[in-house]
């Protein structure tokens, strides 16, 4: 069997489905990658690989050759001594774990090779922000957009009705139309520009470059038909439906925060500080400082800090953060206790055999965070089809034009006018979006539950349980 070790690396700017299939795609291309799941949602990507032939640095590398961000390997941050903090360890982010202390400390140092503020600009957001700033900051773009759609909607005619509001014969409707308009996409939709242009550089037609060819372009014709050439104008339309993109996405930021909550739930059960023994000395220092054979005091009524195995002193140590079980389990020299679990009665000594990422906790955190990036036979479907996506809304677009204007021998504006309209009325991403979040938020929900799902295949497969029994204490 080949040697491989797991990792979850950071990857900022992944945009959509497409984004995700080309990183993989990539990662898969390096010698010795065994397997590459990357998840936009989360914005990391797990990856197993031989470190004899691949190393992390390598792999970074390579997310950065595809135009991403990289921030190096997501850490739990109070898991992992402070020299090796990760970039990730702040601001809310989704922390993961990985094999040994001396690998954060690599990551940090290729993850130093880029801005740490550059996935954020990339995305069209202000310098410095987080993943909770950026979710802000698209808000903000939605109520800007909003403000200024809800008069250009109000304004433009609709249908027989006509508009609802009306402006003073000495004022050009068309012209406060486009004002309007402008103030409702320009700023709003530069995250999308960004994303897209990327997308484009890269040969790969995502659901950004979609938004784009549906808001853009009806954008532009608007104002073709206001100041070249009399027409239709689509200013109420691509100004309304950028509100409800931005309000989905702004939705969909706040639901990645709240899916990785379960995840900042489990890191917290671990206690920030230990009791030590160290040069015939008790003292007292963070949690991620204990080293592997350490002697290691417990108190009642406090949480064991790291895995490790008792020599000295016997307790009742509550392990239901691990097993469920509510019945507290005795512990005499020989035991071994996990790190997490609560010491309810008596005062013990251990020796610590296993810290930072390797101990049970971390390893519990390593499992939510592969699971939340494992595809879902249904996701994979999904993903399959939102790859033709964007190509098919071009192709009926095409298709659209040469109807009405060689076949149907229309004027070249209203033939212009029908295709617009398609690329408009293609813009929805549900189909790239639903199933990944589904995933994740199943996951953390699960993890908060104290149920703990493998992967996606795992969760897809629940769905066709029609009994699940139940085996408690003294049963």
């Amino acid at each position: 069997m080949m040697p491989h070790e797991t990792a979850t690396i950071d990857v900022g700017g992944l945009f959509q489905v497409l984004d995700r299939e080309m990183v993989d795609r990539q990662l898969l291309k390096l010698p010795g990658v065994h397997a590459a799941q990357s998840n936009f949602v989360s914005g990391s990507a797990t990856v197993s690989f031989d470190p004899s032939q691949t190393t992390l640095a390598m792999i970074e590398e390579r997310i950065r050759d595809c135009g991403y961000h990289c921030g190096g390997q997501v850490l739990p941050a109070h898991l992992c001594a402070a020299d090796a903090e990760p970039s990730r360890s702040s601001g809310g982010a989704p922390p993961a774990t990985a094999h040994g202390a001396h690998q954060a400390a690599q990551g940090r140092q290729a993850d130093s090779k880029a801005p740490p503020d550059h996935a954020a600009h990339e995305m069209g957001h202000a310098a410095g922000m987080d993943a909770q700033h950026m979710a802000r900051d698209m808000r903000n773009r939605f109520w800007i957009a909003l403000l200024f759609a809800l008069p250009v909607f109000l304004l433009s005619p609709m249908g027989s009705m006509g508009a609802v509001l009306r402006l003073p014969a000495s004022m050009n409707l068309d012209l406060v139309l486009f004002v309007l308009a402008t103030g409702a996409i320009i700023y709003p939709v530069w995250p999308f520009a960004v994303a897209a242009a990327r997308a484009i550089r890269h040969g790969v037609a995502n659901m950004a470059v979609l938004v784009m060819l549906s808001v853009g372009t009806g954008y532009l014709f608007s104002i073709g038909s206001t100041f070249f050439f009399g027409g239709p104008q689509f200013y109420e339309a691509v100004a309304v439906l950028l509100v409800f993109i931005l309000l989905g996405h702004w939705l969909e930021m706040r639901a990645r925060a709240g899916a990785n909550d379960a995840i900042r739930m489990l890191l917290n059960l671990s206690p920030p500080k230990a009791m030590v023994v160290r040069n015939g000395q008790q003292v007292e220092i963070p949690t991620a400082d204990v080293l592997v054979g350490e002697e290691i005091i417990v108190r009642p009524g406090g949480k064991i800090p790291v895995d490790g195995e008792i020599f000295e002193g016997s307790s009742q140590v509550d392990e239901s953060m691990l097993t469920g079980e509510s019945m507290p389990v005795k512990k005499i020299p020989g035991s071994a206790v996990i790190g997490a679990t609560l010491n309810k009665s008596g005062t013990f000594r251990y020796r610590a055999t296993r810290v930072g990422a390797d101990t049970a906790l971390a390893q519990i955190v390593k499992l939510v965070q592969e699971a939340q990036n494992s595809k879902a036979p249904a996701q994979l479907l999904a993903d399959r089809a939102s790859q033709w996506l964007v190509w098919a809304a071009v192709l009926i677009g095409l298709v659209t034009f040469l109807t009405w204007f060689a076949w149907a021998d229309k004027p070249l504006l209203f033939a212009l006018t029908m295709s617009i309209t398609v690329f408009v009325i293609a813009c929805p991403d549900a189909l790239g979006l639903a199933t990944p979040m589904a995933v994740m938020v199943a996951t953390g929900l699960g993890a908060r539950n104290g149920i703990l799902l493998k992967n996606a295949v795992a969760l897809e497969a629940g769905a066709k349980l029609d009994v699940v029994v139940f085996d408690k204490t003294g049963t």
